[in-house]
């Protein structure tokens, strides 16, 4: 709509935003009005008319097969979206068209903002299946008069009321039709229904709906007022009405003042009690998946604790080193934990993790060696995050120790690429220290150490990717992890 108002018409950025809202709630007309809808607006030129937008009902049969948007048709053609331009009115004079073999009534109505015409709806009707309205029928057809009304008056759209057409109800979801005092005139089966789920026993025709909504609802007192006000229709909204354990229902209120009196109110509503249902009962899931990771990061905490106290009882160098080692790897999970205990989902942005193992592994460098990190790791799935953490931790334990004597300075560095497209994307890690560099003959592959064999396993077996250890091109040691990782969703 943006690119063909600005290309064919003089309309300006308010004049654009008006249609805007005017075509998020169409729908609605559309849908009541059992018809196709079409947006025209005058070119620049006032020689033609370009359709800027195009709506389809819910409730009936097409009278559009093809895309009618960004046709041009000139003026004269079609008189009567001239005769809506020029006089401001709401024009149904003439026979039905006929397009390939339907008969299609064609009605115009002009959009209005304020005090001047932007442009004109055209309301096709096929009239194949045109059979005697029912009642619901009936009401559906007499509540779109009035918002044509409303529309021809620059009544409707309602300004500083956008509304999520994907969330809010729709007019076959169950709709209740109120006369001025907020008495119900017309309830659809749906609506009905969803009353009935609340608790309702009687029917609702000749009632109050505010009043019979509040008495429906749990609460009492001030927010009784409120709610009585908000189901009479009297101001556009949204809202939701709970009965304890028996359901919850969405409704939207539009008052209909077609000629500037309020003459009453369409409600829309739906049942949404299953919805609601499945949605606390994934904020309960949620919570307790973040209380478990809460608890195992506790844990893995206390049983760091307990070994390291227990390797300031040892006597034996080797075997304290063998705990302390523990202790890194424990405490590098248990950083993951504290990560997932804190989000939504299961996927942690990885690079605080890193920057967190860096520095836990730092500590322990026999020499004065920095740490740094370049790139980023992303958002990763908890079942990459935690097994990348412990090689993290091992490959930088390794560089660490056997890179750097006593008293010796250096640095090491981690770096982070993502790459690839769609659903299956790459992450590349290189860890590199400029230390002392790999023995002569060393073939990381067949390296015996623990903690190379920790890494080996978790790369190759749990996270399916490679693992390389090479000599740094000017001093050190490179390791190189390419791992595939779920591609970060923007």
């Amino acid at each position: 709509m943006n690119d063909l108002v600005h290309q064919h018409t003089a309309l300006d950025e308010s004049d654009l935003e008006w249609l805007h809202l005017l075509v998020s709630e169409w729908q609605l007309l559309s849908d009541l009005s059992f018809a196709d809808l079409v947006l025209w607006v005058p070119t620049s030129d006032g020689t033609r008319y370009v359709s800027v937008a195009q709506m389809r009902p819910n409730t009936g049969p097409t009278s559009y097969q093809d895309d009618m948007v960004g046709h041009l048709v000139p003026r004269g053609r079609r008189p009567m979206l001239d005769a809506a331009l020029d006089e401001g009115r709401i024009v149904r004079e003439g026979d039905p068209e006929w397009r390939e073999e339907v008969p299609v009534r064609v009605e115009s109505i002009p959009v209005r903002r304020e005090s001047r015409v932007l442009g004109v709806i055209a309301r096709n009707t096929n009239l194949l299946t045109v059979r005697t309205p029912s009642r619901l029928e009936l009401t559906y057809l007499q509540s779109a008069s009035d918002l044509a009304q409303m529309i021809a008056a620059g009544a409707f759209p309602f300004p500083g009321q956008q509304v999520d057409m994907d969330a809010s109800p729709r007019v076959g979801d169950g709709l209740i039709r109120l006369d001025a005092d907020g008495v119900v005139q017309y309830a659809s089966p749906n609506a009905l229904s969803a009353y009935h789920r609340l608790g309702l026993a009687a029917d609702l025709v000749g009632h109050h709906l505010g009043e019979t909504t509040a008495e429906l609802a749990p609460a009492r007192g001030p927010v009784d007022e409120a709610l009585v006000k908000l189901a009479s229709g009297w101001a556009p909204r949204e809202f939701e009405v709970e009965s304890g354990e028996n359901g919850v229902i969405q409704l939207r209120a539009i008052p209909l003042k077609p000629k500037g009196v309020h003459i009453g109110s369409l409600v829309l509503l739906r049942d949404v009690t299953e919805l609601r249902r499945r949605e606390r009962e994934l904020i309960t899931k949620d919570a307790t998946i973040r209380e478990i990771h809460h608890r195992v990061k506790n844990n893995l905490q206390t049983v760091a604790a307990l070994l390291r106290l227990q390797a300031r009882r040892m006597d034996s160098a080797q075997g304290r080193e063998a705990l302390n080692e523990a202790v890194r790897r424990v405490g590098s999970i248990a950083i993951v934990h504290e990560t997932l205990s804190q989000t939504l989902d299961e996927r942690v942005e990885f690079d605080d993790i890193a920057d967190r193992v860096l520095a836990m592994v730092a500590e322990i460098s026999p020499g004065k060696v920095t740490g740094s990190r370049t790139g980023r790791f992303g958002i990763l799935d908890a079942d990459v995050a935690t097994p990348l953490s412990m090689v993290l931790t091992e490959v930088l334990q390794n560089a660490l120790e056997h890179g750097f004597g006593p008293g010796e300075q250096g640095t090491v560095e981690v770096s982070a690429v993502r790459g690839g497209a769609g659903e299956e994307g790459r992450l590349m890690v290189i860890i590199q220290d400029d230390g002392r560099g790999l023995p002569e003959g060393f073939d990381p592959q067949r390296a015996g150490n623990l903690g190379l064999q920790i890494v080996r396993t978790l790369v190759e077996g749990e996270l399916g990717g490679t693992f390389d250890m090479v000599p740094a091109p000017e001093r050190g040691t490179r390791v190189v992890l390419d791992l595939p990782v779920r591609a970060e969703k923007h």
